[in-house]
């Protein structure tokens, strides 16, 4: 018989455990649990010949259980820490993006996962029991690291998040404090080009010397994106038609940024006759 002892001082991890050992679907495998001065103690036993299966089981149960509640404190108390600078908004919003980091979707994950789960692996083959907190704080060397460069990830994640944001407000603020200088424009966004036009549905030469006013380009910065924004600043329309021929699917990071821009000045159409004479050239060139 194996039999592992985990001493925890959290009664929601112990509920936590106690649901999920119960869940399994292990023949010869038994849980009981103990309260003492300091720990309450929840014991595995599995008299089985699968032992392997027994350590994967536990493994990944106190895996999974590390991430959910030792991990979030870990992050809080960290940028709590090196980072107290930052406004109470501003770490909730880091928290947020670690959160992301740390989604079973991230790229991390996986790298994250396995660096826990092996530790406990090495461990419980050797030792019948821990103390879950205190394994957690020095044991898990490699995991740690891997958390600190997560939360410095997201930190530089912010920082350009925040840049970006008050590059968006000035731009919002010159175009609120000066009047139009045109009235509407049309923006037609295809997978890799975009094409202006005016009221009159005529084309806008935006790469011409006499339509390009360069004070908003840097001077290596040549996409249609770049063009097409400096034109728009530029002229200031009253209103922003963007045409986006395929139902929205190409609302990207250019579109969010001019509706963020504009704001109601902008208006998102898919279906008009400009759309429909776009998606059918699409449709034939490809």
């Amino acid at each position: 018989m194996k039999s592992l002892c985990i001493k925890i001082n959290n009664t929601s991890i112990i509920e936590y455990l106690l649901n999920k050992f119960s869940s399994l679907d292990l023949e010869h495998f038994y849980i009981s649990s103990n309260s003492f001065k300091i720990y309450d103690n929840v014991i595995v036993h599995y008299s089985g010949d699968n032992l392997n299966l027994f350590f994967d089981y536990v493994c990944s149960i106190l895996t999974d259980t590390v991430i959910k509640f030792y991990e979030p404190i870990k992050l809080k108390k960290d940028l709590n820490k090196d980072f107290f600078y930052f406004l109470p908004s501003e770490k909730n919003r880091i928290l947020e993006l670690c959160k992301e980091e740390n989604s079973d979707t991230s790229e991390f994950f996986e790298d994250k996962y396995f660096s826990i789960y092996n530790a406990f692996s090495k461990y419980i083959h050797e030792n019948h029991s821990l103390v879950l907190s205190g394994f957690f704080t020095f044991r898990l060397y490699d995991y740690h690291q891997k958390l600190d460069y997560i939360l410095n990830t997201c930190i530089n994640r912010y920082l350009i998040e925040r840049e970006y944001f008050e590059f968006i407000n000035i731009l919002r603020l010159y175009i609120n404090s000066n009047p139009p200088h045109t009235s509407n424009l049309n923006l037609i966004y295809l997978k890799d080009q975009s094409l202006l036009f005016d009221e009159n549905n005529q084309n806008i030469d935006i790469k011409s010397s006499n339509s390009l006013h360069a004070k908003f380009l840097s001077d290596i910065t040549f996409s249609d994106n770049d063009y097409v924004l400096n034109y728009l600043l530029n002229t200031l329309p009253s209103h922003l038609t963007l045409h986006l021929p395929f139902e929205g699917s190409l609302e990207d990071d250019f579109i969010n940024t001019l509706k963020l821009i504009f704001e109601n000045r902008v208006s998102i159409c898919n279906n008009c006759n400009l759309c429909c004479i776009y998606k059918h050239i699409n449709i034939d060139i490809n």
